[in-house]
């Protein structure tokens, strides 16, 4: 059995066939699916899918770096936080720094993106990392923190050495989320997989994007996670099967799961 613990599936490229997607991921071994909020305005959408779907899809709570609008992210923050105190959430996220659209919203990102991360603290709850084109930036929030009280995963790692040294070393709680990058042959990833330990390793889609090879640039939906995870199999150099009940178990480890 396998967790994909990170994907979008309530949003609109799912509204037509959203049941056979669910079967497709069953079908393939999935036990289940966990999803990461976008703004204020996906909450109704993932909500719906969890009920459609109890014990199989679970939500996160959070606002995303690119939702963060100079014009709105209090607000945007503050009915999320109302909803995240609601409780019935397995993380805050998707939350984190996102440079590679908008470098002029940095220091708003990172405002939101602390608060965020005391609400996990607060809460008990890991948190859900996006971090593009911005480790440095994320890398500077997190130590502002006690590593011991934080925890969660880099969504999306397509870090090299460095990145992957930085984290084993500086956040001894947080786990690297490896989705469709990580069958990109040109992506580099053959080297930092194997410098990241098996117990700190859980999968994911990103669905709908992201989809791994041999499905790049269609769209990407959780029954694909069995590919991510054969190729991380392969560059670990263990079976299928080991790596799913590794990667199954620390999964339910940081997200809380029965």
């Amino acid at each position: 059995m396998l967790i994909d613990t990170h994907a979008h599936i309530y949003v609109d490229q799912f509204k037509e066939d959203l049941p056979e997607i669910v079967e497709r991921a069953k079908s393939a071994g999935l036990e289940k699916i966990l999803m990461p909020n976008i703004d204020v305005y996906s909450i109704e959408a993932m909500k719906q899918v969890e009920q459609q779907y109890p014990n199989f899809c679970f939500s996160m709570m959070g606002l995303h770096p690119c939702s963060v609008k100079r014009e709105s992210y209090k607000a945007d923050l503050s009915k999320i936080k109302t909803d995240l105190e609601a409780g019935g959430y397995v993380a805050v996220g998707e939350i984190g720094i996102d440079l590679y659209w908008d470098k002029t919203t940095l220091d708003i990102q990172q405002e939101a993106f602390k608060e965020q991360i005391q609400w996990s603290i607060n809460h008990d709850l890991p948190f859900a990392i996006h971090a593009r084109d911005a480790f440095q930036e994320i890398f500077e929030v997190m130590d502002d923190f006690d590593a011991k009280k934080i925890k969660g995963v880099f969504h999306c790692f397509n870090g090299g050495v460095e990145e992957v040294e930085k984290i084993n070393a500086a956040y001894p709680n947080f786990m690297f989320g490896l989705g469709g990058v990580s069958t990109f042959k040109n992506a580099g990833m053959d080297v930092s997989i194997p410098l990241i330990p098996n117990e700190k390793i859980v999968l994911e889609t990103d669905a709908p994007y992201l989809a791994p090879v041999p499905f790049r640039g269609k769209r990407n939906e959780p029954s694909y996670v069995y590919h991510i995870a054969q190729r991380v199999a392969d560059i670990k150099e263990m079976s299928l099967d080991r790596l799913s009940i590794i990667t199954t178990n620390n999964a339910k480890t940081l997200f809380d799961l029965n």
